[in-house]
């Protein structure tokens, strides 16, 4: 799939890409619109399309991923709800092989999330997956979320990058779109972000379910 002589610098997505995005899809689609129905009274319809109204507003900006304004913007205690939640937070059962397989390689492994911190902070301590990566960076870090190109541009500087030299990996191909518009060379879909759903066709990206299959390449 890839001419891996080519490519010095892995970009891993975090959400759907190394974690199981089961946790992040039934909070906000399902945990928060609960929540919002019992302290205000609606019905779960009308929760739903208050939250589904509320997302829709603010989609592709650094805000959708902001903990702190949906806490302001809902008035719910978010992060008491990702606690409540912890034991949903899981490694896909690919992920470590993957980025072990990665490093013994030679690959630099760098996460690139527009998770929030406090939510990036919770998901490493109920996981291992710092242990396997080099580098890390939070959209919110950069004051753009990774749909912007300044973010890739903020990202290429701080660790030195040689943008046609990485490949990125994500679920989310709009993401992906705009990794390619901003110069890096390689691009990856997880075809399979959540476990509890059906995989999804990528059009526009080379997709797989499981990155096993790499390894022969990558080992090559």
């Amino acid at each position: 799939m890839f001419d891996w002589k080519k490519i010095d610098t892995v970009l891993l997505d975090m959400d759907g890409t190394l974690l199981d995005l089961h946790f992040d899809n039934h909070f906000w689609l399902s945990l928060v619109p609960q929540e919002l129905s019992k302290q205000r009274g609606l019905s779960q319809s009308q929760a739903q399309q208050l939250v589904e109204e509320a997302y829709g507003r603010v989609a592709g900006t650094l805000d959708w991923y902001c903990l702190d304004y949906w806490q302001s913007e809902l008035q719910l205690d978010i992060m008491g709800l990702h606690r409540n939640l912890v034991d949903r937070i899981q490694l896909r059962q690919d992920s470590m092989p993957f980025l072990d397989a990665l490093a013994a390689a030679g690959k630099k492994r760098i996460l690139v999330t527009n998770a929030h911190p406090k939510s990036l902070a919770l998901k490493l301590e109920h996981t291992e997956l710092a242990n396997g990566l080099d580098a890390m960076i939070s959209s919110h870090e950069t004051g753009y979320p990774k749909e912007h190109p300044q973010f890739w541009q903020t990202l290429f500087e701080k660790f030195a990058l040689v943008p046609e030299r990485c490949l990125f990996i994500d679920d989310s191909e709009p993401i992906l779109n705009a990794a390619r518009l901003a110069g890096v060379g390689h691009q990856l879909g997880i075809s399979n972000p959540d476990s509890q759903k059906p995989a999804k066709a990528f059009h526009d990206f080379p997709a797989i379910s499981d990155y096993r299959l790499l390894f022969a390449d990558l080992a090559g």
